[in-house]
């Protein structure tokens, strides 16, 4: 049986997040509909992240089993031909057998984007987070440094219950840019990130930009492993799944 790769972007606005969930619409449930129209048969489509509520993806990647004699190109086609259109398949590749998104990335890029403007603009509403106050971008990148490197980020995760898995993460870079005048761009490379992770973490560096923090607090955040620390949580429209890399 044949093994498939497939880099997916989909608008996250009006799905209840990526991980199938009974009697709501996810995109798991979406890929995984599309493919029993094709294989006429129950397929399970596993990922590289698992995006919330009203995230987005640009390169989401995604792995199943073939049962039938269909090339590359030809999967796509009939992948897309069967999605709506908030869900767009945009590569397919044959993997190895034991392929697995999740296990085997070794860099995932998340992008952030708020809209950072006195004004609002509905037409993009839905994919950046507006925000009306002034943003000095270079205290953001002075703290941002803290985060760099391997570290324990308890203060940075969802609140939840207590389990036996780590906290250490990676972050190999983040980059904050003004696109243009009132677009900001958060990019945050690393291998793997804990739930919310990213949205705290842009949520406490806004603190920082606004002025209401010193850049050196994000270190001593990082340092007390206490999500009430942190600042609050970033809306989920403003975050992107934007490529993982294997």
């Amino acid at each position: 049986m044949k093994r498939f790769m497939a880099v997916v972007s989909y608008d996250g606005s009006d799905f209840y997040g990526y991980q199938i969930q009974k009697d709501l619409r996810t995109v798991q449930g979406t890929l995984e509909n599309a493919l029993k129209q094709i294989f006429k048969q129950e397929t399970t489509v596993v990922a590289a992240g698992r995006t919330d509520t009203g995230v987005h993806a640009y390169g989401q990647v995604v792995a199943f089993n073939c049962p039938i004699d269909i090339d590359s190109e030809s999967m796509k086609n009939a992948l897309n031909a069967n999605l709506p259109s908030d869900v767009y398949v945009r590569k397919v590749l044959p993997v190895a057998s034991n392929f697995h998104p999740r296990f085997q990335a070794k860099r995932r890029i998340y992008h952030y984007y708020i809209h950072n403007s006195p004004q609002t603009n509905i037409f993009i509403r839905k994919y950046a987070w507006w925000f009306p106050y002034e943003i000095d971008i270079s205290r953001m990148r002075q703290a941002a440094l803290f985060l760099e490197g391997e570290h324990d980020f308890t203060s940075f995760k969802k609140r939840e219950a207590q389990d036996n898995r780590s906290n250490v993460r990676t972050i190999y870079r983040i980059r904050i840019i003004r696109l243009r005048s009132s677009i900001i761009l958060t990019r945050i490379e690393g291998i793997s990130f804990l739930r919310r992770m990213v949205r705290n973490i842009v949520g406490t560096l806004i603190k920082v930009g606004v002025g209401e923090w010193e850049p050196k607090r994000v270190k001593e955040i990082l340092l007390k492993k206490d999500r009430s620390e942190a600042a609050a949580t970033a809306p989920p429209h403003g975050l992107y799944l934007y490529s993982v890399e294997f």
